[in-house]
């Protein structure tokens, strides 16, 4: 096997491993009766203490309708709820219930939180050339921004 084929299989087996984690992470998300996406919501909420609709949608990097959609689903669960600004009354914020408090305080920060916490300790040149490296994974897969 040429050395470019052994790289190749040891790359692609630390995605797979990489994958494979993801998937664990959000199964046992979805055991606590939350998805992935949801539990990232409310450990922001948690860390932020209350956020606006905005301010969660660009947290999430989803649209600002998927945001409102997925807000609505955890105010109907008892996770959150939605309150008016002391400060004006047009801003509406999003908080933790104390039942939303429970589960982000219960769920381990695993997975893309984990990702979310400690890639912005690494030097600009690593951060750079982990981004470079991602973009030709999603060329390689033929991802586009819009999934």
């Amino acid at each position: 096997m040429s050395s470019e084929a052994s790289t190749a299989q040891e790359a692609l087996h630390k995605f797979l491993l990489i994958y494979r984690h993801l998937r664990q992470v959000a199964r046992n998300v979805d055991e606590k009766g939350v998805r992935g996406r949801q539990l990232a919501v409310m450990q922001f909420l948690q860390e932020q203490g209350s956020a606006t609709v905005s301010e969660i949608q660009n947290y999430m990097y989803i649209s600002a309708s998927s945001a409102s959609t997925m807000i609505s689903n955890l105010e109907d669960t008892g996770y959150v709820e939605r309150t008016r600004s002391t400060d004006d009354n047009r801003v509406v914020l999003v908080e933790l219930t104390p039942m939303g408090k429970e589960i982000a305080q219960s769920a381990a920060i695993d997975g893309i939180g984990l990702l979310r916490r400690r890639l912005p300790t690494l030097s600009e040149d690593r951060l750079q050339k982990i981004n470079d490296a991602l973009a030709d994974i999603m060329t390689l897969m033929e991802v586009t921004e819009e999934e």
